[in-house]
C-alpha cells in the first residue's frame, strides 16, 4: 500500500477545504470579527505547509491509479483530517474552548449529524456560525466526490474513492466517467442549495440565515444558527419550504439528473423513492391525527408540525420547531422508528437506507416462502431489476454490523452512567448521522455533558454511519493491512 499515495490525496482534499475557509474569512470582515480571521488563517496555513510537505515527498509520479484499500484508507482519513483541520476555527477563537468539542462539533457538522455541544448558538460570531454550517454542505454531497470531481487534473483515477464513499449499497454512475459524475452530482447539490436560499429569503430571512440553513437541510445536517433552530422563525410558509427540501435531499440524486434528461419512467418505476414516500407520507398521517386535539386544535397546524418532523427524522436532517419529547407516546414512537431507517441511496441523507429495508423486507419474505416451497426459485427484484444474491448478502452483512455498532456505542455511552433511553438514542442518532433525539439529548438540549472519551466515540460512530460501516470498519481488520 502506497500510503504516500494516499496522504497526497488527503492533502490535496485539506487544499480544497481551505480554499472554502476563505469564505468566513471575508464574512469576519463584513460583520468587524477581525479578532477571528486569524482563526481561519492559521489551519490555511497549515494546510498549506501540508500540502507542499506531501508534494515534495511524492515527486515520483509511477503509480496515479489508488487500488481498492488505498480508497478506503483515503476515505476514512479524509474524514478524519478533515475534521481536526476544521476544528481549529472553533478552537482558536475561543467559541469552543476544548479541542475535543471542537473535534465533535466538526466532526458533526462534516458528517451532516447534526449534533452540537453548543449552548448558546447564537451568541458565536457570525464567521464561525457559517464556517460550522458550511462544513454540512461540504461533507452533504461528499467532499470525497468534490475532489473526485478535479482528479482528471492531478492525473488520478478516482473510482475507487467515491466507491468507497458513496452512501447505498450499489454505485449507479450517471456516465461513464466516474469524473463527469462526480461534476454532474454537484451542479444538482448546488441548483437545489440555490433554490431554496432564494425560498427562504422570500420567507423574509437574511442572505445569511437563508444560506446557513440551506447548507443544513441539503446536507440533511440540522446545524442552525438560532438557539430554536427552525422554530425561531414560527413561520408556516418557511417551514413547509424547509419540510419540502430535506424530502428532496433524501431523495437519490441520480433520479434528479434522470428528471432532467426525461427519463421519467426510472422515476415512476423507481421502488426505493415509492417506500421513502409511502414510509413519510404514512409517518405524517399518523403523528397528524395523534396530535391533532391534543397537542394542536387544528388539523393544519397538526399536519404542519408532523410532516416538518417525520421529515426532518426520516431524512436524518434533525432540525426541529418544537419539543417532539411532550408529544403523545404515539408520535414519538413513529420518530424513533423513523431513525433506523434514513433517506434514499445516493442521497445526502444517512441511516440504513431505505433501498436496504426494502430488500430484506422481500428477502424475508422469500424464506417464508422457501419454508413453504423448499424447491421454488425466488428471487428479489427492485425497481423490475433482479437484485444478485451478492448483494443481499452485502446488504444483511451491512445491517448486522450496523447493530453492532449500535448496541456497541450503547454499552460505551451507558458506561458514562448515562440511562438506557439517553445511551440507545445517542448511538442510534450518531451513527444514524441524525442528531437530536431523546432524553437527555432531545431537540432542547445537547451533547455538551459527556465525558470526553464518549464524545470521542460519539464522533467515531458518526464517522462509521456517514461512510457507510463497511468503510471504517475494514481498515480495523488485519486482513485489510496484510500484504
Amino acid at each position: 500500500m502506497n500510503i504516500k499515495q494516499v496522504l497526497k490525496i488527503v492533502s490535496v482534499l485539506l487544499l480544497i477545504i481551505s480554499f472554502f475557509m476563505l469564505i468566513p474569512v471575508f464574512i469576519a470582515f463584513y460583520y468587524d470579527e477581525v479578532e477571528v480571521v486569524k482563526s481561519f488563517l492559521i489551519p490555511i496555513f497549515l494546510i498549506l505547509i501540508f500540502f507542499v510537505l506531501m508534494l515534495f515527498l511524492t515527486r515520483d509520479k509511477s503509480r496515479n491509479i489508488m487500488s481498492t484499500r488505498e480508497g478506503f484508507l483515503f476515505v476514512t482519513l479524509s474524514w478524519i483530517f478533515a475534521s481536526l483541520f476544521g476544528a481549529l476555527p472553533f478552537f482558536l477563537s475561543g467559541s469552543i474552548p476544548h479541542f475535543t468539542d471542537a473535534f465533535f462539533e466538526c466532526m458533526s457538522g462534516f458528517t451532516t449529524t447534526g449534533a452540537s455541544i453548543l449552548t448558546n448558538i447564537e451568541s458565536l460570531p457570525k464567521s464561525i456560525l457559517f464556517w460550522r454550517s458550511l462544513t454540512h454542505w461540504l461533507g452533504g454531497m461528499g467532499i470525497v466526490v468534490l475532489t473526485v470531481a478535479i482528479f482528471p487534473i492531478l492525473g488520478i483515477g478516482g473510482l475507487q474513492l467515491i466507491k468507497a464513499e458513496a452512501p447505498g449499497p450499489t454505485l449507479d454512475k450517471i456516465t461513464p466517467k466516474i469524473t463527469e459524475t462526480a461534476k454532474i452530482l454537484w451542479y444538482i447539490y448546488i441548483v437545489l442549495s440555490i433554490t431554496e436560499t432564494l425560498l427562504l429569503m422570500a420567507g423574509k430571512m437574511t442572505l445569511f440565515e437563508a444560506l446557513t440553513q440551506t447548507f443544513g437541510t441539503m446536507a440533511t445536517g440540522g446545524f442552525s444558527p438560532k438557539n430554536r433552530s427552525i422554530g425561531h422563525y414560527n413561520s408556516a410558509y418557511i417551514d413547509i419550504v424547509i419540510t419540502v427540501f430535506m424530502i428532496m435531499a433524501g431523495t437519490n440524486f441520480i433520479l434528479y439528473f434522470r428528471l432532467i434528461t426525461g427519463k421519467w419512467r426510472n422515476i415512476i418505476n423507481n421502488a426505493e423513492l415509492k417506500a421513502y414516500l409511502l414510509i413519510f407520507l404514512v409517518s405524517t398521517v399518523i403523528i397528524t391525527f395523534n396530535l391533532h386535539g391534543r397537542v394542536y386544535n387544528s388539523i393544519g397546524n397538526s399536519l404542519r408540525y408532523a410532516g416538518f418532523q417525520a421529515a426532518s427524522i426520516l431524512t436524518t436532517t434533525g432540525y426541529s420547531t418544537t419539543d417532539f419529547e411532550k408529544w403523545p407516546a404515539i408520535s414519538q414512537i413513529v420518530l424513533f422508528i423513523l431513525m433506523f431507517i434514513g433517506g434514499c441511496s445516493g442521497s445526502t441523507g444517512g441511516g440504513i437506507k431505505v433501498v436496504r429495508i426494502v430488500t430484506l423486507f422481500k428477502q424475508g419474505i422469500n424464506e417464508m416462502k422457501y419454508l413453504i416451497h423448499p424447491r421454488g426459485i425466488f428471487s428479489i427484484k427492485i425497481s423490475g431489476t433482479k437484485v444478485k444474491k451478492d448483494i443481499v448478502y452485502a446488504i444483511s452483512g451491512f445491517v448486522f454490523l450496523y447493530l453492532f455498532m449500535l448496541l456497541l456505542t450503547t454499552l460505551v455511552v451507558a458506561s458514562g452512567g448515562n440511562d438506557i433511553l439517553t445511551s440507545m438514542v445517542s448511538a442510534l442518532v450518531t451513527l444514524g448521522n441524525i442528531g437530536p433525539g431523546f432524553g437527555k439529548i432531545g431537540p432542547a438540549e445537547n451533547y455538551a455533558f459527556y465525558q470526553d472519551y464518549i464524545k470521542w466515540f460519539l464522533s467515531f460512530a458518526m464517522m462509521t454511519g456517514r461512510l457507510e460501516i463497511y468503510t471504517v470498519l475494514i481498515i480495523l481488520t488485519t486482513t485489510f493491512w496484510k500484504k
